[in-house]
């Protein structure tokens, strides 16, 4: 992915808009399996929630302020510790997003039935990290 650029530039879709709480909860579920079969892998990984809360002047919510939530993140790390991918869900096609910062290739879909194939993609990448390191 070239600087500046996000994954709408190459999938038609943006990971960052706002989502529903369904749709945060359905995308969360679908990440967690992908997160399952990266631990057997022996892949460190966590997943990241982002909500959104409008504060006033004195850093205090406000009564009634609008939250929004945003898909769900997951970060996969290699050996070194180094983020290797991150992978979220289309927030309209529900396919997987895998984004691999070190190949500086555009976002790969992957369709939602096949995570094995995301968690292939995590493990190319976190082997060429650990190669990188060596």
């Amino acid at each position: 992915m070239t600087l500046g650029q996000t994954t709408a530039h190459f999938t038609g879709e943006r990971s960052d808009e706002p989502v529903t709480g369904a749709t945060a909860e359905k995308h969360d579920r679908a990440l967690a399996v992908v997160q399952r079969l990266l631990k057997a892998e022996r892949v460190r990984s966590h997943t990241v929630h982002t909500i959104v809360l409008k504060l006033s002047e004195s850093g205090r919510p406000v009564p009634l302020a609008e939250r929004r939530r945003h898909a769900p993140e997951l970060v996969a790390y290699g050996d070194g510790g180094r983020m290797v991918a991150t992978v979220t869900m289309g927030p309209r096609s529900g396919c997987y997003l895998v984004r691999l910062p070190a190949t500086g290739v555009a976002a790969q879909t992957v369709n939602a039935d096949q995570p094995h194939a995301v968690v292939d993609l995590v493990l190319a990448a976190a082997r060429g990290d650990d190669r990188g390191r060596t």
